[in-house]
């Protein structure tokens, strides 16, 4: 809140908690009743002279503001006027969160303020706190249950519009052996002349002050919450990684508004490391650069400050035609050692196998050799187009390599007995093409709410890394907070099919996934 808005409310507050009557005296006729009474202490047109049929004499504080032509400002004022104490049990009816309801027939309200006497502040956290005052209808008011010892009361300021100023106003509700009634000053302070001139600018100032209060967030930009930053931001890294990385920056803008400026340019896992690493140590720093990476950073890139953000799960994929659903490990390290040449070998169709698969850059290869293939690498490639072999090859199978992961996908669903691999969501219905499908392995299919228990071995840790550890109040630390902590950042890792590192089950499998 900025001190424009503090001024004003500051202000409304002091001028509405000044008095004009002293308390009512208790009603000694009723000692053994509760009693809680209620008065209009006052009630004033603020935008003409408040004669009925009058010209319209105007103020000149409502130019810009004809709906308040006709308005008028009431204070009324709820007090335990007995001697018994009265609880938020003593409101009838119990299953009921209000206990007093005030109308103001004709008249529809605009804008409400509490004061508290001296001494009874800790009445504030039932106007504050739900279910705090409620707007019913128009001219309708529902007042919450408080807790009132004898003496005790509150007044509430109600900014009018409509109606006429002396226009009835009734508060009702019941009170176990009790009363609700409307009582009056011993001093006649409700017949003319209510207030002197300097009153009655006084109140004018107070209503023109909750106007300006309301309406000022309208024209100035709302601060950013608290666990926002403004600047500049760059993604890049993982390809499998990017839609995650998309989806995470344009939530993190919906939550922080329009201060942050975040764009996505992913390069693959090792290229988005690398160059953070080189642009670092040239410059000395990136403090606007994140790259995302499926796996572990090289060990020569000491200076990579690192964050574990999901556990991401792969899946491999084959063409429709190859129709088979599972494949051991043991006959995938055969398929990518060159052993089994033809589908038919695995019992599956008469069709030669061709590997489709990812430049040596990306994350998801890597995940592929460490956590499936042993740690051997793939065959040479030998093709260009996925298609035909490259003269002079002696590549005992035909494999191509693409730069992404929607090229790959693209690829093996056109292409009669190829194999390729996936981040999970993109090979998953409806994001994948048609025309191929998933393979479990050794009979287990990629589960992210399963994988405290192991068994499926295509995952990786996701790793977020910065050119050292950034600033507390950087943009870059705010996101990894975001994506690691904030419960829309974990659900939007969550929906992509990984495991959020955030989540107790992902706390355990990120810690022991090394």
């Amino acid at each position: 809140m900025g001190w424009l808005e503090i001024a004003f409310t500051a202000a409304g507050l002091l001028i509405g908690a000044v008095s004009i009557v002293t308390p009512f005296a208790a009603d000694r006729r009723a000692r053994r009743s509760r009693r809680v009474g209620f008065r209009k202490q006052m009630d004033i047109a603020i935008g003409h002279h408040g004669q009925t049929g009058a010209d319209d004499a105007r103020l000149g504080l409502f130019t810009d503001l004809p709906e308040m032509r006709d308005a008028t400002l009431v204070l009324l004022r709820i007090e335990n006027d007995g001697s018994r104490h009265v609880d938020t049990g003593d409101y009838i009816d119990a299953s009921d969160l209000y206990g007093l309801t005030a109308e103001f027939p004709g008249r529809s309200i605009q804008a409400l303020d509490v004061t508290l006497p001296e001494g009874h502040a800790n009445l504030s956290g039932y106007f504050e706190r739900r279910p705090g005052l409620l707007i019913e209808a128009p001219g309708k008011l529902r007042i919450p249950k408080v807790p009132l010892k004898p003496g005790a009361y509150y007044k509430i300021l109600v900014l009018l519009t409509g109606g006429n100023e002396g226009d009835k106003v009734t508060v009702t509700g019941d009170i176990k052996d009790g009363t609700l009634h409307e009582n009056h000053s011993l001093t006649p302070d409700e017949k003319p002349p209510v207030f002197s001139s300097r009153a009655r600018w006084t109140t004018v100032t107070l209503g023109v002050a909750l106007i300006a209060a309301a309406a000022l967030p309208l024209f100035t930009p709302p601060p950013l919450p608290d666990d926002c930053e403004s600047g500049r931001l760059r993604l890049t890294g993982s390809t499998a990684f990017a839609p995650v990385m998309r989806e995470l920056a344009e939530k993190y803008r919906e939550h922080c508004g329009d201060g942050p400026r975040i764009t996505v340019a992913a390069r693959g896992s090792r290229t988005g490391v690398r160059e953070l690493a080189l642009s670092g140590a040239e410059s000395g720093s990136t403090a606007g650069v994140i790259a995302f990476s499926d796996g572990p950073r090289p060990a020569s890139y000491t200076r990579l400050s690192e964050s574990r953000i999901a556990v991401s799960l792969f899946t491999l994929v084959v063409h429709d035609g190859v129709r088979l659903g599972d494949l051991s490990v043991a006959d995938v390290r055969r398929v990518y050692r060159g052993e089994v040449r033809n589908w038919s070998q695995l019992g599956g169709p008469d069709l030669p196998v061709v590997l489709v698969s990812r430049t040596s850059g990306s994350g998801t290869r890597s995940a592929l050799t460490a956590r499936v293939l042993a740690g051997a690498d793939e065959p040479p490639a030998s093709s260009d187009d996925c298609v035909n072999r490259t003269a002079r090859t002696t590549a005992r199978v035909l494999r191509c390599e693409l730069d992404s992961t929607e090229q790959v996908l693209d690829t093996v669903a056109h292409t009669p007995g190829a194999l390729g691999y996936s981040e999970l969501r993109a090979a998953s219905p409806p994001d994948a093409p048609k025309g191929l499908h998933r393979l479990t392995l050794d009979g287990r299919a990629p589960d992210p709410d399963r994988l405290d228990a192991g068994g499926y071995p295509y995952r990786e840790i996701e790793y977020a890394y910065t050119y050292g550890r950034p600033p507390a109040d950087s943009l870059a630390s705010s996101f990894l907070s975001y994506a690691v902590d904030h419960g829309t950042g974990k659900g939007v890792v969550a929906t992509h099919g990984h495991l959020p590192c955030g989540t107790p089950v992902g706390l355990r499998v990120c810690g022991k996934d090394d």
